[in-house]
């Protein structure tokens, strides 16, 4: 009697036939693996930048927000070549409380400009988590019809906690993007806050977004944010929000009289449109022109374009020092040592703090003597 068989036997069984391609090409993922691991050069970043390529122009941007040294390195050297092509835009800071409209309101208002024969980047700040330090980055699926429009580019980028809700490069940003020929550059903010002083110190003109009914409470509006705004523009005055708008604008406008004038000389203007139907979108962008008429017939455009350059070279020296300091050897180890004193209440939070400091000037003193 034969003996029987332990492997187990299925009523199922799956015929050999025609062996079936790889459902990816492997050879074309090798190469493209090869092409994302490689970057321009320099040359190839300038001439693509003043081409206006926006696939070269985005990796330039993805640079100047990396943290790598080397990438630091080719990002400046790129900014260096970029800057005598830079500063003929008009930089337009937008702000408003979320749910207010912005991202429809620059949609309508760069198609607007682009069909005026204007190219427009807009560069959207994403609010980061406070956590994670992730964000949507969700504008390019806002702004649909714009983000499609081939005299537009936008780019979104995290906030990463930086002040006003404004990435740390927007400015660096700024100058590429006045180098691939963009004449219109704007910066969405993530909303209303004291803190948004640091969009209205790289802008031209600052507009402030406002909604009519939802209440001085919702709106999160101050005085300081009105003060600093060029223009106040009510959106969404379409439909039955027509009648609180005409009240909300006729108040606005009864309030300004009473603001000190700006810097510049210019008193603000309060307005209305809808981003939704077009209304009104027009009007703004003449108020924006005769604002630049203004500002550079009495000089105050380049000289506030000149106090904007000195306030970036001294964060810049901020920013370069405390990244130097943590970068300093034994300075992370140091502080952590401290950190447990101070939770073991052997010492105070001021001491500690001196501590490192002088540790860290004692390494810089002694490499600057090594170094003469």
């Amino acid at each position: 009697m034969p003996e029987e068989s332990n492997e187990f036997k299925s009523a199922l069984e799956v015929k050999s036939g025609v062996n079936q391609p790889p459902a990816v090409n492997r050879l074309a993922l090798a190469k493209l693996k090869g092409k994302r691991k490689s970057l321009y050069t320099l040359d190839d970043y300038i001439t693509g930048i003043r081409e206006g390529n926006r696939t070269v122009l985005s990796q330039a941007i993805t640079l100047i927000e990396s943290s790598l040294p080397e990438h630091q390195v080719l990002a400046q050297q790129i900014l260096t070549h970029c800057l005598p092509f830079s500063g003929n835009s008009i930089r337009l800071g937008i702000t408003g409380v979320p749910g207010v409209g912005k991202s429809s309101f620059i949609e309508s208002f760069g198609m607007f400009l682009i069909s005026r024969g204007r190219k427009v980047a807009v560069l959207a700040i994403d609010p980061s988590s406070s956590k994670s330090r992730g964000s949507i980055l969700g504008d390019k699926t806002r702004m649909e019809q714009l983000s499609m429009s081939p005299d537009s580019f936008i780019r979104p980028s995290p906030s990463a906690g930086s002040l006003g809700g404004v990435a740390r490069k927007t400015r660096e940003t700024m100058v590429l993007c006045e180098a691939a020929g963009f004449d219109v550059v704007i910066v969405e903010t993530v909303g209303v806050g004291q803190s948004e002083i640091a969009v209205h110190s790289m802008v031209d003109f600052f507009l402030l977004l406002m909604i009519a009914g939802a209440g001085d409470e919702l709106q999160g509006i101050k005085r300081g944010i009105m003060e600093m705004a060029d223009a106040i523009i009510f959106n969404k005055a379409d439909g039955d929000n027509m009648r609180r708008t005409h009240a909300a604008l006729s108040e606005m406008r009864s309030v300004l009289h009473f603001f000190h004038p700006s810097e510049s000389g210019w008193s603000p203007v309060a307005d209305s449109c809808s981003a939704h139907s077009g209304e009104g979108i027009p009007r703004i962008w003449e108020i924006i022109e005769e604002y630049m008429q203004f500002t550079h017939a009495n000089n105050f455009f380049n000289q506030n374009r000149l106090n904007q350059s000195l306030q970036l070279m001294h964060q810049t020296i901020e920013t370069s020092l405390i990244g130097h300091f943590y970068k300093q050897k034994g300075i992370k180890k140091l502080i952590r040592q401290l950190e447990q004193d101070l939770k073991n209440g052997t010492v105070s939070a001021y001491t500690a703090a001196s501590m490192v400091v002088e540790s860290y000037l004692d390494q810089s003193y002694s490499g600057r003597i090594d170094n003469e």
